[in-house]
Formats: structure tokens, sequence, C-alpha cells
């Protein structure tokens, strides 16, 4: 039987709809629409208009904008999971005759790539698609702007370059691959690249006056990959359950997870923001939220969620400026975080067929050098390698099918665990990368790089 989901606290509802309404205000927004999500389920919507009685519900359409990258994103993931290609090819393999050909995939995804922010003018966001038929009508003549691959640098055309490229490996549009291998199998079917009623108009307010302007909504062309989509609140944080806990309909959960991890050196502000494959990471307080912000003349959106809250709250509005739309999304995140803490689950232990001897015999104490360190079995069957004391380096590890481990983040991702055994079968020690940890400090029956003094440890002398 499913669940219902645990209704939130009166004073916690009242706060989050407090937030919208302060941010509705002072923001000068026509309308607002925001809802949370927690552990998969929607908890609390709400909105705000600037006509009574015809403010926005969960199934207003409203323009996401730059939301839509992380869609792309998710279906070139897709074909490198298929296996059509590899997130290192050049972009040339698959796409040929852009003139920047020799670009990555990854560097794409990431921001990485060098290319220019923005297509060339006219103002691609409120201009016809018609006006840049061709790829290098969005790139331009002075495509590039930095060397591929030395900095994050947050490019539109990117982007364009990889609808393209899914609709050159896929053989069909955008658009239809889109719907087929995302929107369809995950419900969303308030989400597409055209307004459907009921959906908001986008509005320019003026800055120093209480009056707007009705902003134009034009059909992006080919640049719909970097920021076409329209979508709801109650999609929207469809899509967020999707992102937190992958779906094999979709994506799996290990390559959602690559998206969270950043992929290129950030500017000078890298410890509060990040960008992985498709999907921006930012600080809020010692909070860690992953998703997207958007804009486009008229609109503004903001997905965010914490996995260790395992909550996720959206915030879509129309207007072109006004509320700080990312700092409402992480507000609502926090609210309920804040309020309404995460129940841990119980502790349990594991099966007792999971109850590996071998394993636990290894726990305990290490040492590298004098550095103690604590090596513990991970819930997963993993392991997991931490310093007794302080900061310093660990990283979790994951068996290998030759009995080694590989490491899974932090200072060892990547590296190799092996455990060296005597001829009896006991262990000597571990090596980590050519770092040999043992039981004791330069343990003197283990396999020591340099030795260890004879003489032993010894006080200072006379």
């Amino acid at each position: 039987m499913i669940s219902q989901p645990e209704q939130l606290l009166p004073g916690t509802r009242r706060a989050l709809l407090h937030h919208i309404a302060t941010a509705q205000s002072e923001g000068r927004a026509p309308s607002l629409v925001a809802a949370v999500q927690r552990e998969g389920q929607v908890v609390w919507s709400g909105s705000r208009s600037c006509v009574d009685g015809h403010a926005p519900d969960s199934d207003t359409q409203f323009r996401v904008g730059s939301l839509t990258k992380t869609f792309t994103a998710v279906l070139v993931l897709r074909l490198r999971d298929e296996g059509l290609l590899n997130l290192d090819d050049p972009l040339e393999k698959h796409l040929p005759g852009t003139g920047v050909g020799d670009v990555t995939v990854h560097q794409l995804l990431g921001h990485s790539a060098g290319l220019a922010a923005e297509s060339p003018g006219p103002w691609w966001e409120r201009t016809p698609g018609t006006l840049r038929p061709g790829l290098t009508d969005v790139l331009g003549e002075q495509a590039r702007v930095h060397t591929p691959g030395h900095r994050h640098h947050y490019s539109n055309p990117g982007y364009t370059l990889l609808g393209s490229l899914v609709e050159r490996v896929r053989g069909t549009s955008w658009e239809q691959v889109l719907r087929s291998e995302i929107l369809e199998p995950l419900g969303m079917h308030r989400t597409g690249t055209q307004p459907e009623a009921p959906h908001a108009g986008g509005w320019a307010v003026h800055p120093w006056a209480d009056v707007m302007l009705p902003e134009p909504a034009e059909d992006l062309g080919l640049m719909a990959p970097a920021g076409q989509l329209w979508s709801t609140t109650h999609d929207l944080l469809r899509f967020a359950a999707f992102l937190t806990e992958g779906d094999d309909r979709v994506l799996c959960v290990d390559s959602v997870e690559e998206m969270r991890v950043p992929a290129a050196p950030a500017g000078s502000d890298a410890w509060q923001s990040g960008y992985g494959l498709g999907l921006q990471v930012v600080r809020d307080g010692d909070r860690t939220l992953f998703g997207h912000t958007g804009s486009l003349p008229g609109f503004l959106a903001a997905l965010w969620i914490s996995v260790e809250d395992n909550v996720a709250a959206v915030a879509l509005t129309n207007t072109t400026s006004g509320p700080a739309i990312g700092e409402v999304a992480a507000g609502l995140v926090g609210i309920v975080a804040e309020a309404e803490p995460r129940i841990p689950e119980p502790w349990r232990p594991v099966p007792e067929a999971e109850a590996d001897a071998e394993l636990l015999a290894l726990t305990g104490p290490w040492y590298w050098g004098t550095r103690a360190n604590v090596l513990r079995l991970a819930p997963n069957g993993g392991l997991e390698l931490t310093p007794m004391h302080g900061a310093g380096r660990g990283a979790r590890f994951v068996a290998g099918d030759d009995g080694a481990w590989t490491g899974l983040d932090g200072y060892y991702e990547g590296e190799v665990l092996r455990v060296v055994r005597n001829g009896d079968g006991s262990v000597n020690h571990l090596d980590l990368g050519s770092f040999v940890f043992t039981r004791e400090p330069y343990d003197p029956a283990s396999a020591v790089p340099g030795g260890v003094d004879e003489g032993g440890w010894r006080g200072l002398g006379d």
C-alpha cells in the first residue's frame, strides 16, 4: 500500500505562504506559483497574483527557460549509457561541420567548451528562431571566447549543439526524443515546447513605476534545447523526483548522480557554486542544492533539490525581472528542512547473508605513517576510509572483480585500494595508490617503503 504524504505543520505552511507572498509583493511580479515536495510526495503548493481570483495553480504552465538544459543533458547521457557515444568524444565525430568540432561532449555539457555565452544578434530570446536557420547562424563568426577545457563559461549555443547532436544520433527531432524518452515515461503531460492552456502570459514590469508591458513568446528554433520548454510546478516536481532517485526508464541513479558532480573549474566563488552535467550545484548555508534556474523575457523559474533532506521546491513567475527566483525556491527548501527535519531511518544490522567475516576483519584503525584512519563497512557492501581525527583524505570504495577496490569520491576517487597478504593469507597492509596503510604506526612487520629504523620508537636521549 502506498502511504499518504505526511502533512506539513500549520506553522510551516504559513511560513511557506509568507515566503512567496513577500517575494511576489516585493519583487513586483504579476503572479508567482510554487510547490514543495518531500520524500517524493507533494506536500505544499501556493500562489499569489496581482489579479484577484486569477492566481495560477499547479497545472498552470510557465516558461522555464534554461531549466530546459537539464532535460537536454539527460538525453545526451542516455546516448552515452546506450553506448552510442562517449562523453570524451569530440563533437565532430557525431555532428560534423560545426567549425568547433574539437570540443568534447563533456565540455559542452558542463559549459567548459569555451563557446560564447550567447548567439550573435539580434537578441535571440526575443526574436524568431527562423532568423537563425543553421548552426553557423547560432554560433556566428566568433564562436570561441576561451580555450576549451580551461574554465566554466556558460553557453547557450553550446546546448544548441547538444540538441542537434541528439537529433543527429537519434535520427529525429529533439522535441520528439524529449517527449518519448523523458516526458512520457515520467508522466509529464503538461510540459512541452509550446504553451497549452492554462498558461501564464509573460510581462515586463517597469523598474520605476507600477506598469507592465507584454513580452513576446517566440519559438526559439534551433536554440530550443537551451531554453524552449513550458511546464508546471506539478510536472517539475515529477522531474525533481527523477533527479533525486533516478528512473531506469529514463536514466539510472548512477548517471543521475554523475550529473551533480562539478564538471569544470569554476570562478573565484567555486566554494559557493558549480556546474555539473546539465545541473547547477550551489551551497545555501550548510545545505547543498542541485537543480537549475531559468529565465526568458517574461518568465523566471527555479528548481532546487536537497538530497540530504529529500526536499525539492519549484518556483515560477511571469516577469522578466523582479523576484530573485533562485533564492525563493532555495528558501522554500530551507523552510521545510529546518522547521521539520527529516526523520532518520531506524538503524538496522545488515542481513545475515551480507555479514562477510573477511571484510569485517579489515575494519578498524589503519595508519598511513603516523596518521590514524578508520576503515568501515558501508551499508551497500562497500568500504569507507576516513580520518580518525579532524579533516583529511578519505573516500568510499566499491569492490571490483579482481578483489581490488576503487575509490568513488574524495581524494582517492578512481584510485585502487588493494589488500596485500602474507604467505599464510593474513593481511600485511593495505596499498592505496602506492601509499601503505598498516595496523600500527610504521609497523616493522609490514612492507613500509623506506623501511623502519631497527631501534624502534624512543624518547629523547641525554
